[in-house]
């Protein structure tokens, strides 16, 4: 599946405001980009914001275009480094290492602006309250569940087990505005559930509601997480990017 160039527009536009650099960014550099010389390299058109109170490095790539925020510290350490090289999280610990960066990780960025509707084989029982989601994250590996981040997500979408008597929940979707413009998706299975296809399963629910209220989709998942990578490609999510970040201090 393809995204919609006013869908691109709107994930750039996304991520300038989360970054904090102006509204127009992404596609000023891309304009840049175009009339560089072929030799120019990567770097030839990055965004880039100093914020010396930042607590945080970010650097992200979305559609060949790239943005770096952080110290001026920095940014003048990633002077001539390669977007290849930045978007590598151990890249960003080693320039940060001085300054006690730590932790965050790469995340691959996908995107999208309609999907296909995953049909289950039979009648589902799909619970939208808290107390469902914290059992089933109670039934998980804490990465697992710090990954998915469903606490932080405002929509669940938690199928529960068709058994009467122990109706469980056994997997969630779940999608919470990002920027006013996206629904940021999460999905957790419990582990005795998995390779059933209810992750992908409870993720189309989420995402379908999630398109029904006029919000494009964004899927981040670790670039180490396979199962999750595998969901959203089977979705139909279209690779968009890459995020890495470092914890300062």
């Amino acid at each position: 599946m393809t995204l919609e160039p006013t869908s691109a527009d709107i994930i750039q536009l996304a991520w300038a405001r989360h970054l904090g650099i102006d509204d127009h960014a992404f596609a000023a550099a891309a304009a840049r980009i175009a009339s560089a010389p072929p030799d120019a390299g990567s770097t030839a058109g990055r965004i880039t914001l100093a914020d010396d109170a930042a607590k945080t490095v970010e650097f992200v790539r979305l559609f060949g275009v790239s943005a770096l925020v952080g110290p001026q510290w920095a940014l003048d350490a990633a002077v001539g480094i390669p977007d290849e090289e930045l978007a590598q999280h151990l890249t960003l610990l080693t320039i940060t290492r001085t300054h006690g960066g730590h932790g965050l990780g790469s995340a691959a960025l996908f995107f999208a602006d309609e999907l296909p509707l995953v049909q289950a084989a039979e009648e589902l029982t799909i619970s939208h309250g808290n107390p469902e989601v914290i059992e089933l994250e109670s039934l998980c590996p804490p990465d697992d569940v710090n990954e998915a981040g469903l606490s932080g997500l405002e929509h669940h979408f938690t199928i529960m087990h068709p058994d009467e008597e122990h109706p469980g929940p056994v997997a969630c979707g779940a999608y919470g505005e990002w920027e006013g413009l996206l629904a940021n998706m999460g999905v957790l299975v419990a582990p005795q559930w998995r390779r059933r296809g209810l992750g992908s399963l409870a993720a189309s629910v989420a995402a379908h509601e999630a398109l029904a209220a006029g919000l494009t989709l964004q899927w981040q998942a670790d670039v180490s997480n396979t199962g999750s990578l595998a969901i959203a490609r089977s979705l139909g999510f279209v690779t968009g990017g890459i995020h890495a970040s470092v914890r300062l201090g």
